[in-house]
C-alpha cells in the first residue's frame, strides 16, 4: 500500500513538472491520472489497490463513531434510570483475527466504546475476555462485535 501511495505521489509530481505548471491543481490532475494508471496496473502489485484499503479505514472510523454515539446514549439511559437494573457480566469473545495489530485494534475499539472493557486476551490470542456494563445476552453481544468491528478490521487487513 505504501509503495502505491508513493508511486502515485511521484506520478503526480512528474505530471506537474512535465506540464511546467507548479500549481496545486496541476498536482491534483497528475495524482488523478496516476491513480488511473495504478488502477490499470493493479494486478502487477502484490497487495490490492490502495484506495480500497483507504475506503475500508474510513468505513471503520465511521463505524466506530456510530457505535460510540449509540453506546454513549445507552450508558446515559442506564445511568439516568431511577432504578439501576443493570446486569454486568464478563464474556469470552472468540476472534478470527490473527495479527497482533488486528487484535490490538479490536481490543481498543471495544474498550473505547463506553460500557465495555477488554480485560484480558488469551495466550493463543484467539479469545478476548470482555466486561460489559449491561449485558442481556452474551451471544448477542458477541455477534454484534463480530458483525461490526471484527468484520471491518478484516476488511482493512485484506
Amino acid at each position: 500500500m505504501a509503495f502505491q501511495i508513493l508511486l502515485n505521489m511521484f506520478l503526480g509530481f512528474t505530471w506537474m513538472f512535465l506540464t511546467a505548471s507548479y500549481e496545486p491543481i496541476a498536482f491534483l490532475k497528475g495524482y488523478f491520472f496516476g491513480l488511473l494508471i495504478i488502477f490499470a496496473f493493479r494486478r502487477f502489485f502484490p497487495s490490492r489497490f490502495y484506495l480500497l484499503r483507504v475506503f475500508a479505514i474510513i468505513s471503520l472510523i465511521l463505524l466506530f463513531l456510530k457505535e460510540l454515539v449509540l453506546s454513549n446514549v445507552a450508558v446515559v439511559k442506564s445511568v439516568l434510570k431511577p432504578k439501576l437494573d443493570m446486569k454486568p457480566g464478563i464474556f469470552a469473545l472468540p476472534t478470527v483475527l490473527e495479527r497482533d495489530w488486528e487484535i490490538t485494534t479490536l481490543a481498543n475499539l471495544i474498550t473505547l466504546t463506553p460500557g465495555t472493557l477488554v480485560i484480558d486476551v488469551s495466550d493463543d490470542k484467539k479469545i478476548l475476555y470482555v466486561h460489559a456494563m449491561d449485558i442481556e445476552d452474551a451471544n448477542e453481544a458477541i455477534d454484534s462485535i463480530k458483525n461490526t468491528f471484527e468484520k471491518a478490521i478484516l476488511e482493512v487487513s485484506k
